[in-house]
């Protein structure tokens, strides 16, 4: 049985990664000031923050149903069954559709998505583990139900610099953004499950970075990690938006705490940056698989 592991843009894997992993990306599409643009295709992360930095309209989309069964045609005519890893179904409706298209009769046990309700950094790991597990000769049905199975073993904290960007996207009323943008409040979101909640308020961003630091160690401890004494099942991440220098200044920060800890620092996925902004970050985990 060969099969193919198939994610989108989200994950933070990019084209240039995908002859090397062996893998295929879905771009996800961006209207930006009514002009369409894919991401990693026709659009950078730099040019994407020097349009959302200068007011340009940015919407984000999912990709048309037609662009999805394309890709599943195409890795059809060379792999026998397909999973598929897409951003969590409570960020986007991207999830939903291509689950309802793997219902069809033409993709019925051939294509498995999986709603591991995760995202960028984590929905990356899901998509290393599903290589791995692919190369050990499981099947799609075995390695999205391997997936699911773990999809709660994950957390991600994320912390804004202003809350101007959620105000554009109704997460908060234009009052609220104006008060917070006063007393220069910092919120922390959090990402359990399905969507993107409201976790703490501060008012700088050092406060921030250790909220997310306690925070993750409590999940860790709690749920995620719990028997191990140095967490040593656990994989730790950092993702940012625009601002490279700033999330590895807080890596070095968490490899203080976690120093036998390999820490990926990636962007993040521009689907989630357009709804937070320049100058975020964010600290996640999740359980090792393999």
């Amino acid at each position: 049985m060969k099969v193919a592991i198939m994610t989108d843009s989200n994950s933070g894997i990019t084209q240039a990664e995908v002859k090397k992993l062996g893998i295929f990306v879905l771009p996800m599409p961006f209207t930006i000031d009514q002009k369409e643009y894919l991401e990693d295709i026709n659009l950078t992360q730099d040019e994407f923050y020097n349009k959302l930095m200068n007011n340009a309209e940015v919407f984000t989309s999912q990709p048309a149903v037609g662009e999805v069964t394309h890709f599943f045609n195409t890795i059809l005519e060379e792999y026998d069954q397909i999973v598929h890893i897409p951003m969590s179904s409570g960020l986007s409706g991207s999830c939903q559709t291509a689950i309802m298209l793997s219902q069809e009769d033409e993709y019925k046990d051939k294509v498995f998505v999986v709603d591991s309700q995760r995202i960028s950094v984590t929905q990356k790991w899901d998509v290393y583990d599903a290589i791995e597990l692919a190369k050990q000769g499981k099947t799609g049905q075995e390695i999205h139900d391997i997936l699911m199975n773990n999809k709660m073993n994950a957390t991600i904290y994320i912390t804004v610099n202003t809350l101007e960007y959620l105000k554009k996207g109704g997460r908060v009323t234009p009052a609220a953004a104006a008060l917070g943008g006063l007393l220069k409040i910092k919120p922390i979101l959090t990402i359990q499950g399905e969507k993107l909640d409201s976790f703490q308020k501060t008012r700088t961003m050092i406060k921030a970075r250790q909220i997310m630091i306690d925070a993750v160690l409590k999940d860790l401890k709690d749920r995620i990690d719990p028997n191990s004494d140095h967490f040593e099942n656990t994989r730790l991440m950092i993702a940012y938006t625009y601002d490279q220098e700033q999330a590895l200044e807080f890596k070095k920060q968490v490899e203080e705490i976690f120093p036998n800890h390999e820490i990926i620092c990636d962007p993040l996925s521009l689907s989630v940056a357009c709804h937070i902004g320049p100058h975020s970050l964010a600290l996640a985990a999740c359980k090792k698989l393999i």
